[in-house]
């Protein structure tokens, strides 16, 4: 974890934070596959002059084009349709609870398809982090009580945990904005089922509807993206989406800010827990890794 991928992985925390109040936004002038539709528009037309003048390949290779399609398939078409669709009925703070699950989601599945292994004091930090999350929710009285919409956002958990251990296999050949570029646009191309009543439903969105729905193109799309990406070509995918604990605790800032949801005392010190359990990950991950290279060391000649 260098000082480059801990930076990018701070402003991707902080972009995909203020994502969900942004949503609610959008999702009061449009309807939520147009919303999708559009957000998923902007950041593909931000790709495309960036990858030009960067001097990037602007098309994949063919025989990628299926693996990328599965990309684009679930970190951007299932993953961003059913939040938004759970979020017309589930609060910003519960939306962010059960998108905290993709964590511990991920690290299953990058052990059952990477061989990626954390340590178990990395699970005891993981844990912490996701009860620091539970007392935000909690503290959030909007957010109690079961709510089926909120099957979607689980769907939308599980999706991206998929997205962030089968993308790693792409760095080898592309770069990680590359990655991000050709899989957003590949989960562009599906949502254009939404067309119909599309033109409409923008015309008649509200200002601050369609300027919540360029932000979330430009910058938890198109720019955190690609810090994600960036994160997960230079360091474990386990440690990396540990990071996703503090998603809620920056969402809390922006939905004080943007919504005026004043965060209670509890929440806050649910967003204490969170933090220090992303520590007590990292301090883990950092301890086994220095054990890797002690063994190393004694084994060589």
């Amino acid at each position: 974890m260098t000082a480059r991928v801990v930076v990018a992985l701070l402003v991707l925390v902080t972009l995909w934070g203020s994502a969900f109040p942004m949503i609610k936004v959008g999702l009061g002038g449009l309807s939520a596959p147009h919303l999708t539709l559009a957000r998923h528009l902007v950041a593909s037309a931000c790709f495309l002059p960036f990858l030009w003048l960067r001097g990037h390949r602007l098309l994949p290779a063919r025989r990628d084009l299926p693996s990328l399609f599965v990309l684009g398939l679930l970190g951007f078409t299932i993953y961003h349709l059913a939040l938004n669709v759970g979020e017309l009925r589930v609060s910003a703070g519960a939306s962010s609870l059960i998108i905290a699950t993709a964590p511990a989601i991920t690290a299953v599945l990058a052990y059952l398809l990477l061989s990626e292994r954390m340590p178990p004091a990395a699970w005891i930090g993981s844990s912490v982090a996701f009860l620091g999350v539970v007392l935000i929710v909690v503290g959030d009285n909007a957010a109690l009580g079961f709510n089926p919409y909120a099957l979607f956002v689980l769907l939308a958990a599980l999706a991206t945990s998929l997205f962030a251990v089968l993308q790693r296999r792409m760095f080898s050949r592309y770069r990680a904005v590359e990655v991000t570029a050709f899989a957003t646009w590949a989960g562009t191309v599906p949502m254009l089922l939404f067309v119909p009543g599309f033109a409409a439903d923008v015309g008649g969105a509200g200002r601050d509807a369609l300027l919540a729905t360029v932000y979330i193109g430009v910058f938890p799309s198109a720019i955190a993206y690609s810090m994600f990406a960036f994160g997960l070509s230079r360091a474990p995918v386990t440690l990396v989406t540990a990071y996703l604990y503090l998603v809620p605790v920056i969402s809390l800032f922006f939905s004080w800010l943007v919504l005026g949801e004043v965060p209670s005392l509890l929440m806050l010190a649910g967003g204490a827990v969170a933090i220090a359990g992303i520590v007590l990950v990292n301090l883990a991950k950092q301890r086994a890794a220095r054990r890797l290279r002690r063994a190393a060391g004694r084994a060589g000649p």
